[in-house]
Formats: C-alpha cells, sequence, structure tokens
C-alpha cells in the first residue's frame, strides 16, 4: 500500500499534465460545440425546411448515437474514405460535434424562452432577421442558457476521457500509462478519478458564480 502511494505522488506531475490537456480538449471541443450549436439550434426553429429539416437530423443523429462511435467514425472511418485527421483533432472535432447536438437543443429552448413580443417589437423598428437575434434574442437567450452551458462544459469534461481509445494522452490515457509501468491501477485509478473530480467541483462553482454575477438583479 505504501508503495502504490508512493507511486502516485511521482506520478502526479504526469497525470497533472493529462489533466491540462483534458481541460484544452474540452474547452476547444465545447467552442466549436457553442458554434455549431448556435447555427443548428438558429436552423431548428427556422420557418424554412431546407434548414430545419437537416438540423433535426443532425441532433437526432448525433444525441442517438454512442459518442464513442462517433470518434471511431472520425478518426477511423474517414480515412477510408480519403480523409485523414489527426488524433488530436479528432478528439476535438468527435467531441464539438457531439456536443453541438447538445448545445443546439439548449439554444433553442433559450430562444423560445424570449417572448414573441420582443421579435415583433425589432420588426417595427425596421431591424432584420439576423439583426434581432444578435442584439436583442440571443444576448438574453445565453443568460437564461448559462446554467445549462455550464452543465454541458462539465459531463463534456468527463466525456473526453472517451478519446483514451485513440491514444490522445490526456488524464484518463496518462493514468493507463502510469499503470503500465507501475502495475499499480487500484490506486493510479483513484487518483485519476479525484483529479476529475476536482476540476469538475471547480468548475461547477466557475458556473455557480459567473450565473450570480449575469443575473438580472
Amino acid at each position: 500500500m505504501a508503495y502504490a502511494f508512493e507511486v502516485t505522488i511521482k506520478s502526479l506531475p504526469f497525470l497533472l499534465e493529462g489533466a491540462l490537456r483534458t481541460l484544452q480538449i474540452t474547452s476547444l471541443a465545447v467552442l466549436l460545440g457553442l458554434i455549431i450549436g448556435t447555427l443548428v439550434g438558429m436552423a431548428k426553429l427556422s420557418k424554412y425546411k431546407i434548414l430545419s429539416y437537416p438540423a433535426v437530423v443532425y441532433v437526432e443523429f448525433l444525441r442517438g448515437t454512442p459518442l464513442l462511435v462517433q470518434i471511431f467514425i472520425i478518426y477511423f472511418g474517414l480515412p477510408a474514405i480519403g480523409i485523414n485527421i489527426p488524433r488530436y483533432p479528432s478528439g476535438i472535432i468527435a467531441l464539438g460535434i457531439n456536443s453541438g447536438a447538445y448545445i443546439a437543443e439548449i439554444v433553442r429552448a433559450g430562444i423560445q424562452s424570449i417572448p414573441k413580443g420582443q421579435t415583433e417589437a425589432a420588426k417595427s423598428l425596421g431591424m432584420t432577421y439576423w439583426q434581432t437575434m444578435r442584439h436583442i434574442i440571443l444576448p438574453q437567450a445565453f443568460r437564461n442558457i448559462l446554467p445549462a452551458l455550464g452543465n454541458e462544459f462539465i459531463a463534456l469534461t468527463k466525456d473526453s476521457s472517451l478519446v483514451s481509445v485513440i491514444a490522445i494522452r490526456e488524464l484518463l490515457r496518462s493514468g493507463q500509462i502510469v499503470i503500465s509501468r507501475t502495475y499499480q491501477s487500484f490506486a493510479v485509478y483513484i487518483a485519476v478519478a479525484l483529479i476529475y473530480f476536482i476540476l469538475t467541483f471547480t468548475l461547477s462553482r466557475i458556473v455557480r458564480w459567473t450565473e450570480k454575477k449575469v443575473a438580472i438583479p
């Protein structure tokens, strides 16, 4: 037991490096997901079927299939049709595309939570649809959906462990490397779990603090 504890302590810098990579991957994936989700969420509400139908298919397919399968499709499947993406971008793209489907539903609900009267008032002032969305609807919607977006960020931090299957050295993969060298699986996995907990707990507190800051007095 003492040896396992010693191994874990010595491995902490290596594991923390993996934790930093986890945060990098998650942050980039959430940014990508936010861009995709905002566009798809708006498309789902469009009166034009050429926009709304593909958006619905995208959301339903991504939410209805395992993230692990999506990672495999991007990293192992795309090369079969001549598209080769390195493992690091593949992991970010897979996580971002998956997150985008969930954020799309969050954004859609946020937009629908804004009273329609505000849209009608903007039209009466001569504002275009995109001007109304950019200056009136989306700022209010994002304030309303901030808790849900924070939860998505936290969930994606944990889901990012799945990119370890394509040998991206994030936190879980770092733990697996340590185990392959020391054979102390129990102690190392406990350390990995604790680091994940610290990350998600800290993120939840940051999200809660941000909510209070942007809340309407």
